[in-house]
């Protein structure tokens, strides 16, 4: 073999290999070996990866610099990597092309690239010139290449921080949209013509039921809900919804009046029925045995209507637009909201459905961006509808729009106060009723009747979660950007001569929320430090304790009992204490199979979870008390899902 001649001394070879074993041990040994620890404020997660961006900045300048290696190559190697990085991005994946804002591709092949070369410099140090040039830029072009056979379904809190599959694997919707493409359906009548409409039409699917069923039987409006047998259920009060949409009837992410048994080794959460779902962040609003939520399915956004009783579909609402972006994927990111007899929903591309509650047959429509001027944000509209005095209430990134929840004629409008993923929060600040909205700017309180703002707080920032109501009046508020949460604020507002006055009481980075929202009890808030469980004192402000790790996970507050139960972001379902001395996980177990971003809902024993692959219903097992009270109103143990949910009504509507 030839050596290679051209080079008068040998490569200096040990800075490279330095700097690209830090980048590996940075990047994923240091957030394994300290998992719970944070620098300068950063979790070690995030300290990794820019630790590891820093190293291969540092690869570069020394090849470029103190390699020793001949110029042409030292400018040749740079050459092709610029070239197959730009190469690899046009081939790429759509969630590859697009993860990270589109720099994903930038910054993982270039790190890919510069690691190939260090280990390419070592082993071909006795190659021959032509040999050495052309297996390095064979190296450089696979490393690189390596990102246009992956695919990814979004970011996440794992050590590779991205769900990544091989190209060529089909996606979950894609295997959903297979298995189902022989689902019986019918059409539904399309809406009246004074309807108001906006652009994109929306069109309407009709009831669906499973190949071996009927289809549900139609039934007056304001009738009761359709049971698992197809009859209309004398038992329900339409005014009532067990669970009316995102985290609850007060948006607080609180049960009440349910004690659980906690030994889930003994007594685990028992499966009712569990179902495939399309992609969609939404969480459930429950009336009697209809739950309802969003998904997507191919190019159609959909609203969807199943049963608690069996998870059997019943109506299924269809908009033709199709919302997507890298990190979070496809589909809507709101929870529909339930109102008397009708369904409101709102669509990551910005469409507001106002939806009969037993048909899914569509009542108005618009398009909240349209109407507020305000285009889809980067990760797709995810506010809520939130429904008072006659009034639906969408906030789109930052601003708020109010239709008549009748006709749809719209009422008043808030202009955009920044960018938000936050929905509006109906609170009552010094015996006024207000809607609080979490914006770019900062926080605002809006008048109901006319949109008129009253008082603002300003938080710059992209918050996405919701404020909270503490004893006393105050508000615990949020804030982010595209790096996490930036910690909470508590602050006090008085309506005085002069008008609305806010005064800061304190501001902490002990619980820094993300998209994840959090829970107030005594005197203590339970939330997400990041991808760690944390509590902060009210009072201070200052952390009461942080620990376990959940990804970004969500929570429901079971307050008779202190208890948090938590959805983690890999599916885990998990209990743990609410209390401020010390973190202690009471149980733990497996739930869902992807990652899992969505709401938890209970509805009296039944717990319903989901993520954007499936949907499950779990009944859990009540203490003794608790199950007396509700056995004193339900009768014997019921045996099967009809049973279950015809309890559950009755149940729920006692005083």
């Amino acid at each position: 073999m030839t050596k290679h001649s051209s080079v008068s001394r040998p490569l200096r070879l040990w800075p490279g290999v330095a700097l690209a074993v830090f980048a590996v041990l940075i990047r994923f040994g240091l957030p394994v070996a300290l998992p719970d620890t944070t620098i300068s404020g950063m979790d070690t997660g995030l300290v990794g990866l820019l630790g590891s961006v820093i190293a291969t900045l540092g690869v570069v300048v020394w090849w470029l610099f103190f390699s020793r290696a001949p110029w042409s190559e030292r400018v040749g190697a740079l050459a092709v990597m610029g070239v197959a990085v730009f190469a690899t991005k046009a081939v790429a994946h759509p969630s590859i092309a697009g993860a990270g804002q589109g720099y994903l591709i930038y910054l993982g092949g270039i790190q890919l690239m510069t690691l190939a070369l260090v280990l390419w410099a070592v082993a071909s140090r006795d190659l021959s010139a032509g040999v050495r040039r052309l297996s390095m830029a064979a190296a450089l072009v696979a490393a690189c290449g390596l990102w246009a056979i992956l695919r990814t379904d979004g970011v996440s809190s794992s050590l590779l921080g991205s769900d990544y599959h091989w190209r060529w694997t089909p996606t979950a919707e894609e295997l959903l949209l297979v298995k189902t493409a022989a689902e019986p359906e019918r059409v539904t009548p399309p809406p009246p013509a004074e309807t108001p409409m906006a652009a994109p039409v929306p069109t309407a699917e009709a009831p669906v039921a499973p190949a071996a069923a009927e289809p549900a039987a139609a039934a007056p409006a304001g009738a009761g809900p359709v049971t698992s047998e197809g009859e209309v259920s004398p038992e329900r009060d339409s005014a009532r919804a067990e669970w009316p949409g995102f985290r609850g009837t007060a948006r607080d992410g609180v049960v009440q009046g349910v004690r659980i048994n906690t030994d889930w080794s003994a007594s685990p959460p028992v499966q009712l029925w569990r179902r495939p779902i399309g992609p969609g962040w939404s969480s459930f609003a429950v009336q009697g045995d209809l739950i309802y939520t969003q998904e997507q399915r191919g190019d159609e956004e959909m609203v969807a209507a199943y049963r608690l009783s069996t998870g059997e579909p019943v109506w299924r609402h269809s908009n033709p637009v199709r919302f997507y972006e890298s990190n979070g994927g496809a589909g809507p990111r709101a929870t529909p909201t339930i109102d008397h007899d009708r369904v409101f929903a709102h669509g990551a591309t910005g469409i507001v459905d106002a939806l009969d509650a037993r048909t899914g047959q569509v009542i108005w429509f618009h398009n909240a961006s349209a109407d507020t001027e305000v285009p889809v944000p980067g990760w797709g509209f995810s506010s809520s509808p939130l429904v008072i005095d006659g009034k639906v209430i969408i906030a789109a990134s930052g601003a708020l729009v109010a239709y008549d929840a009748a006709t749809g004629e719209t009422r008043w409008v808030m202009k955009s106060r920044g960018g938000s993923y936050s929905s509006p929060q109906l609170l009552t600040i010094n015996g006024v009723p207000q809607v609080v909205l979490m914006g770019g700017r900062g926080t605002t309180g809006v008048a109901v009747a006319d949109g008129a703002v009253l008082w603002e707080n300003a938080w710059a920032g992209s918050p996405m979660v919701q404020p909270a109501s503490l004893p006393g009046g105050d508000l615990l508020i949020t804030s982010a950007d595209a790096m996490g949460g930036l910690g909470v604020r508590r602050i006090g507002i008085t309506q005085g001569p002069g008008g609305w006055v806010v005064a800061e009481r304190w501001t902490s980075r002990g619980l820094k929320p993300y998209f994840n929202d959090y829970v107030i009890h005594k005197g203590h808030a339970y939330g997400f430090d990041g991808n760690i469980l944390s509590s902060v004192n009210l009072e201070t402000g200052e952390r009461a304790w942080k620990g376990g790790r959940y990804g970004n996970g969500q929570m429901l507050l079971l307050a008779d009992q202190d208890l948090l139960l938590i959805t983690s972001e890999e599916g885990d379902l998990a209990l743990v204490s609410a209390t401020p001395d010390k973190f202690t996980e009471v149980a733990k177990l497996p739930a869902l199979n992807a990652k899992t971003w969505n709401h938890p809902v209970i509805v009296g024993d039944v717990l319903l979870v989901r993520n954007g692959e499936e949907m499950v219903a779990f009944r859990l097992s009540l203490q003794k008390a608790a199950r007396d009270t509700a056995r004193s109103g339900i009768g014997d143990p019921p045996t099967s899902p009809g049973q279950v949910a015809s309890a559950l009504r009755r149940h729920s509507a006692r005083p």
